[in-house]
């Protein structure tokens, strides 16, 4: 099937009879015949559900439609964006263990690999997203289990080089992960570049709506953990906490990352979506293929009226031939991307709050990748507590704002966005 078919039929097929919509199954536990039949279960010897903590069938059929869209094996649900990025990496990390990260990713993820994940014994070095392959060879360790960076970067809008990138992991046996957030399956899709696993926040465009928390982690099934059994003892040696399974043996390439994920992660942390959150996530899911060309034409739109404005600094978007990552973005997504855009206002922190004052379409939100036009400044919100300097330092100017794109008309936003100019 296209891309634009499986968005729309993919993860489930309803059977004589059954619910053409997938159902959700909102309960949290499930009925057995005898002791013996849940037993199976918890022996994975069987497939089926127990106990929504970990899996229901409801995620099971949005996040096989995740898979499909992705190229992957297996594919689950996380509660969030974040849960799934700690899902992944902790997923084959551990105490003592070494993670490669871009140093151009979202600040959220930031922290939880250089503050959170390090409490937990985890270190990481951070590598430019523009780093040679020297550069790049520079950053392993003994101890490095993963490398991982952003499709494309939020809020900086940086382009990832996954080949490279993919490249270098393989040669020192560890898998590459990437969050694709922001193109979404319908514009990249990672792992035909060589990506192993596959993130999102599918609070973002998936959902597209900004009405569901959510996140989603997708195997390629294409890493062979067994050939590095040394690095990935998690995978390659018996859990006790599950019977002595060993995951790589029984659930090969294919399963063996999304089971262990499951079996271990989701049983002791519980970061779960719920099942009304994964229907949502799928009515957004059905329409993905359609909103995508509409909110990157719109961007396109936007980010080339802003370069023509006296008042705006410079205008980050790959889609525009002038970007640093217009040729990078062409190879592997063919278009601009996603929906947002970035743009520095002349005259600081101050003009900027003034500009998004007098915006009537474009709301002030800590969100993006909504079928709503929406905008943020850094400098007065998420980073309100840093100087003028230390933005500067970090990479976001005072006058820095991130516009989303929504599915309105670019007619409509652009005179928007002129009458903001015309009386900040």
């Amino acid at each position: 099937m296209k891309k634009d078919t499986q968005c729309v039929q993919a993860g489930y097929t309803p059977q004589n009879g059954e619910p053409r919509q997938i159902p959700i199954i909102q309960s949290t536990t499930f009925k057995y015949d005898t002791s013996e039949d849940m037993g199976r279960l918890f022996d994975l010897e069987a497939s089926g559900y127990f106990y929504t903590r970990l899996q229901n069938p409801t995620n099971d059929y949005v996040a096989s439609k995740i898979a499909t869209l992705e190229g992957g094996t297996a594919a689950m649900l996380t509660s969030s964006g974040q849960a799934a990025n700690f899902f992944a990496l902790f997923n084959i990390c551990e105490c003592g263990d070494h993670i490669v990260s871009s140093a151009s990713i979202y600040g959220g993820t930031f922290n939880l690999i250089s503050v959170t994940m390090k409490k937990m014994g985890i270190d990481v070095t951070f590598v430019s997203p523009d780093c040679s392959e020297e550069e790049l060879n520079a950053a392993f360790r003994e101890n490095t289990k993963a490398v991982f960076g952003e499709t494309i970067a939020n809020p900086a809008l940086t382009v990832l080089d996954i080949e490279k990138f993919a490249k270098v992991a393989h040669s020192h046996g560890v898998p590459l992960i990437v969050d694709n957030t922001f193109p979404t399956p319908v514009n990249c899709r990672p792992i035909e570049w060589g990506a192993d696993i596959v993130t999102h926040s599918t609070t973002k465009y998936m959902d597209g709506h900004g009405a569901a928390v959510g996140g989603a982690i997708v195997d390629s099934g294409k890493f062979d953990w067994m050939a590095h059994k040394d690095k990935f003892p998690g995978l390659c040696t018996p859990d006790e906490s599950y019977h002595g399974i060993t995951y790589a043996e029984k659930f090969g390439k294919e399963g063996a990352f999304i089971t262990k994920a499951t079996s271990q992660l989701m049983r002791d942390l519980g970061s779960i979506q719920s099942p009304q959150h994964a229907f949502i996530l799928n009515l957004g899911l059905e329409s993905l293929h359609v909103r995508m060309p509409r909110h990157i034409e719109n961007a396109q739109a936007v980010a080339e009226f802003l370069q023509g404005r006296d008042e705006v600094s410079f205008v980050s978007y790959p889609g525009l031939k002038t970007d640093k990552y217009y040729d990078i973005a062409m190879k592997y997504m063919g278009n601009g991307g996603c929906g947002v855009v970035s743009f520095e206002i002349k005259g600081g922190r101050k003009a900027a709050e003034s500009f998004m004052k007098q915006l009537k379409l474009a709301a002030i939100e800590t969100h993006v990748a909504d079928a709503r036009t929406c905008c943020l400044n850094p400098a007065t919100s998420t980073h309100r507590q840093m100087t003028d300097e230390q933005l500067l330092e970090a990479g976001i100017p005072a006058g820095l704002i991130r516009i989303s794109c929504g599915l309105e008309s670019k007619e409509d936003l652009i005179a928007d966005l002129t009458q903001a100019f015309e009386n900040m």
